[in-house]
């Protein structure tokens, strides 16, 4: 009995073991699948968003598909407080993702930011609205600004590139919800017809009638893939850095008189001078108080001028 007793309970326990074991293998499996996915799987896409035109602080926004956009300006960047909260189009803020906000870029688009400080250049997926504070042309994820060298300064001067490629795939693959399959019209194929072998005399080989390879020619229409999501290079590249300074523009215009009046108006802000310039063949003189040395005093320049009642008034890098 004892005996008994004693191999009863060596198999019960030896059972209960294997299960813990078996139930601590799947739990690190699963931890691991999960771990795989967050590395290699390509991030999500959001809905495809433009939007309507939008006022904040006293500024119109105007939102627009623009494959030729390129500015400078002063980025900053925004995490933790934003962190695993929606984002403009439906996506998910992570703060270690590769991605930015920018005012009026649509949603989800590519674009190669270059800080012109240090020269690091890196692609990023924008996919909120912002940033709202002025004198910031985008904001990107915490992870954007440690590859370009700014997060512990905040800010830095870059160049913001639209890749116009990239970013009609992004539209694409959002529009197709995810990666799903595109909405292509599907085209019916022809029957496929049985092929026939008939053996020639004394020879064995077999022998296709003319109705049946003309069949065989006669392919099917192959059906649309699916809509892949972009996966954008996470590289760093470093470019040549030349000097730049930080001006606060306070308007364009295309008749010198009023571009003189607008000098006389923000003087008193800082060293102000009017340049001549060509665009799209039409000549303007644009009115810029600087070079300023800090992003501090032309932050403090560009609240001086828009407290005057220049609403338009930006910062440019140059």
């Amino acid at each position: 009995m004892i005996a008994a007793f004693n191999h009863r309970s060596f198999a019960v326990a030896f059972l209960a073991l294997f299960a813990l074991a078996a139930c601590a293998e799947t739990e690190f499996l699963v931890h691991t699948a999960k771990s795989v996915r967050s590395v290699k799987s390509p991030a999500p896409v959001g809905d495809y968003k433009v939007g309507k035109p939008y006022h904040i602080k006293g500024q119109w926004y105007y939102p627009a598909e623009n494959f030729q956009y390129t500015e400078t300006g002063i980025a900053s960047w925004y995490g933790p407080n934003f962190h695993g909260k929606s984002t403009a189009n439906g996506e998910i803020f992570d703060q270690n993702l590769i991605t930015a906000a920018h005012r009026t870029l649509p949603l989800p688009s590519a674009v190669r930011v270059t800080n012109l400080e240090n020269g690091r250049t890196i692609t990023l997926r924008v996919n909120d609205r912002g940033p709202f504070a002025r004198g910031r042309i985008i904001d990107v994820s915490r992870r954007g600004a440690q590859l370009l060298g700014f997060e512990k300064n905040g800010t830095a001067k870059v160049r913001v590139e639209i890749l116009p490629d990239d970013s009609r795939r992004l539209k694409l693959a959002a529009l197709n919800r995810n990666g799903g399959a595109a909405d292509q019209p599907q085209i019916a194929s022809s029957p496929r017809q049985v092929v026939v072998a008939t053996p020639l005399p004394n020879s064995g080989q077999p022998v296709q009638t003319a109705a049946n390879t003309a069949a065989a020619r006669a392919k099917p229409a192959q059906p649309r893939g699916a809509v892949e999501i972009p996966v954008l290079s996470e590289k760093v590249e470093i470019l040549p850095v030349s000097p730049t300074g930080i001006f606060v523009q306070t308007g364009a215009f295309s008749k010198l008189e009023n571009a003189l009046r607008m000098r006389d108006r923000v003087f008193a802000l800082g060293p102000t001078k009017i340049s001549r310039f060509r665009i799209a063949g039409t000549e303007l003189y644009r009115v810029r108080i600087g070079p300023l040395q800090t992003v501090a005093l032309a932050d403090t320049t560009l609240s001086q001028v828009t407290g005057a009642g220049v609403q338009d008034a930006r910062l440019i890098v140059e």
